[in-house]
C-alpha cells in the first residue's frame, strides 16, 4: 500500500510508510572497499546525510588508502579487506571495486556480519547474484544493489505515474546507455519485477542491443552503444494512455516529462489533426549540499540512495523497496540472458 497524500516524487519506502523521514540521521559508520573514482564521489555525497560517518577505506595497497583517506578526511586507512571489514569501527561496507570483484568483496563483508551496499551491476551474472543474496539473508543483513538510478525524484515520480495507472497499461520501454545495467533496469521499473519474460533477442560486440518480450503484454527495446558516441541517454515508457520520458540523462534524470492525450486520445497526432498530445515537465535539482567537483552527470544524486540506505536499516528493513532483490534478480537474468544472446556459440 502507498500514501496518495505524499507527492509522487517522495522516496518509495516514505510513500508506503515503511520508514520516518527523519531517519536520514540513523547513524551508520561506512567503510569504503575501492579507490576508484565512483568511491570518490559517493563519499562526498553520502557526507551530506546526517547519519553517516565515513570511519575507513581500504584497497589492496596500504599507500592508496591512505592517500585517499586524506583525500578525503577519513581517519582509518587498510591496506587489506578483510582487516576493514572485520574492524568494530563499520557498519556497513561501500563496494566500489570493479564487477569481477564484487562477489568476492561482498561475502567478505557480508561473512564478516556487515551491511552492504554494492555498486552495480551486482555480479557478473545471476548465479554469482543469488549466491550474494542468500549470504545476505543468511547473516541477516543488508545487501542492496546500489542502482542508484531507482533513487532519484525523477525516477520515483515515473513509478508513481505507473503504479497509478496514468499512463495506462505499458506496453513498450526504451532505453539506451553504454552500460546495459542501466537501461536493463528499465525493464522491472515498467513492468514489474514478477512480468514473465518470454523471449530475449540480443546482437552486437561492441555495441549492442536487446528486445525483451514479456508475452502478450508487451517489450522492451534496450540499445547500449559504444561509450565514445553520442548517447541519447533517454528512457521512454509508454503506455495505452500516455508516456512518460526520463529525460537526459536518463540513467540519473533530473525531470521527466507527461504526455497524456484528452479522452485517451492515442496515439494523439492521429486524432488531433496533427496536434501533439499536451506535455508536463516536472524538474528536480539536484541536492545543494553536496560538492563534488568535476563530478560525472548528476553524480550527487548519489545522496538519495545513501538517504534511503539509512532510513530503511533504521527500520530494520534489508532491501531498500526502490530496487529490491526481486527486481535487481530480474535485470541480472536479463542481463545474463542477453550477454548469453550477444555470444552465440561461445
Amino acid at each position: 500500500m502507498t500514501n496518495d497524500t505524499y507527492p509522487p516524487s517522495t522516496p518509495l519506502d516514505i510513500r508506503r510508510g515503511l520508514t520516518d523521514p527523519g531517519d536520514t540521521a540513523f547513524p551508520l559508520r561506512w567503510g569504503i572497499l575501492g579507490t576508484g573514482n565512483i568511491s570518490s564521489q559517493w563519499v562526498k555525497s553520502a557526507r551530506a546525510v546526517p547519519g553517516a560517518e565515513i570511519t575507513a577505506v581500504a584497497a589492496r595497497e596500504t599507500d592508496k588508502a591512505q592517500r585517499f583517506a586524506a583525500d578525503h578526511q577519513i581517519d582509518t586507512a587498510f591496506g587489506d579487506y578483510a582487516a576493514m571489514c572485520a574492524s568494530d569501527q563499520v557498519d556497513i561496507v561501500y563496494i566500489g571495486t570493479i564487477t569481477p570483484l564484487h562477489k568476492e568483496h561482498t561475502l567478505l563483508a557480508l561473512e564478516a556480519g556487515k551491511h552492504v551496499l554494492c555498486e552495480k551491476p551486482l555480479a557478473v551474472n545471476a548465479t554469482d547474484a543469488r549466491e550474494m543474496y542468500a549470504a545476505a539473508t543468511r547473516a541477516g543483513v543488508m545487501l542492496q544493489d546500489a542502482m542508484w538510478t531507482r533513487f532519484f525524484p525523477a525516477v520515483e515520480h515515473a513509478r508513481c505515474l505507473i503504479e497509478s495507472g496514468a499512463i495506462g497499461e505499458v506496453k513498450l520501454v526504451q532505453s539506451d546507455f553504454f552500460d546495459p545495467i542501466y537501461t536493463i533496469q528499465a525493464g522491472p521499473l515498467a513492468f514489474g519485477a514478477d512480468a514473465e519474460v518470454t523471449r530475449v533477442t540480443a546482437a552486437g560486440r561492441a555495441g549492442g542491443a536487446a528486445i525483451v518480450e514479456y508475452g502478450d503484454v508487451g517489450l522492451a527495446v534496450f540499445t547500449f552503444p559504444p561509450f565514445a558516441a553520442e548517447l541519447a541517454e533517454v528512457t521512454e515508457i509508454v503506455g495505452s494512455r500516455g508516456r512518460i520520458t526520463l529525460e537526459q540523462p536518463g540513467h540519473c534524470p533530473t525531470a521527466i516529462t507527461l504526455r497524456i492525450p484528452p479522452d485517451n486520445g492515442v496515439p494523439s497526432r492521429y486524432r488531433t489533426a496533427g496536434a501533439p498530445a499536451p506535455t508536463e515537465r516536472f524538474e528536480y535539482p539536484l541536492p545543494f549540499d553536496v560538492d563534488i567537483a568535476r563530478p560525472f552527470p548528476n553524480q550527487h544524486g548519489f545522496r538519495y540512495q545513501a538517504d534511503a540506505v539509512h532510513r530503511c536499516l533504521a527500520a530494520g528493513i534489508l532491501r531498500c523497496p526502490q530496487y529490491d532483490e526481486a527486481e535487481s534478480l530480474h535485470a541480472m537474468d536479463l542481463l545474463s540472458a542477453i550477454s548469453e544472446a550477444r555470444r552465440p556459440g561461445e
